[in-house]
């Protein structure tokens, strides 16, 4: 995949904070108990709504440290993107299926929205982020079963995507490696790029 392995991990808000403190109490209360994420989040929501600035301090002094700790690494870290360019890509190639955190998104996406309808798509995506880094890794497995269902669906397409695009029988030998190794490059770019589409709103 196209990841960027030595790109820092992300700053959390206040809120995730609180929402991880939130999780690691409940589970220490119900050890054996599984979550329902929405009615978690939601109470979570609401229990934020309520608390004092005081309350909210000590997650928002984290917050803050893990800011310095992001912005710090981030001057360090040079990305590997630099001189890059895109290539176009073939419009009847098979498109990427999204990732459990896209699912994710698309199934709480409206709650967040009827909750709070002043965010804006950046502050939405935000909170879905936070929402998805709170979720045990148990509540995560429909949606990361979806995304393999989608995965192997889209390996499917390629592949006779692949054997549509391979170049006449003069080139064989070495035309569906390099369709082949195309194919990939393009994934990784999707990788990048979808990536790109939460990490800026961070």
């Amino acid at each position: 995949m196209g990841k960027d392995a030595g790109k820092p991990r992300g700053k959390m808000s206040s809120y995730a904070y609180f929402v991880q403190t939130c999780r690691e109490e409940h589970k220490k209360k119900h050890p054996e108990a599984s979550v329902n994420f929405s009615e978690f989040s939601k109470k979570c929501s609401e229990r934020w709504k309520t608390m004092s600035n005081q309350e909210k301090g000590k997650f928002e002094d984290l917050a803050k440290l893990d800011k310095v700790r992001y912005d710090r690494e981030m001057q360090i870290y040079a990305p590997g993107k630099g001189g890059k360019k895109k290539r176009c890509k073939d419009p009847n190639a098979p498109k990427r299926p999204p990732s459990a955190f896209f699912i994710f998104c698309s199934a709480f996406r409206p709650t967040v929205k009827a909750e709070q309808p002043g965010l804006t798509i950046g502050e939405i995506a935000k909170r879905l982020g936070e929402m998805w880094n709170g979720t045990p890794s148990e509540d995560k497995q429909p949606y990361e079963k979806k995304a393999a269902k989608l995965k192997e669906k889209y390996e499917k397409e390629v592949a006779l995507y692949r054997q549509k695009t391979k170049a006449p029988s003069g080139a064989a030998g070495k035309a569906p490696a390099k369709v082949e190794k195309k194919a990939q490059d393009d994934d990784d770019d999707d990788d990048e790029e979808e990536e790109d589409d939460f990490d800026d709103d961070e």
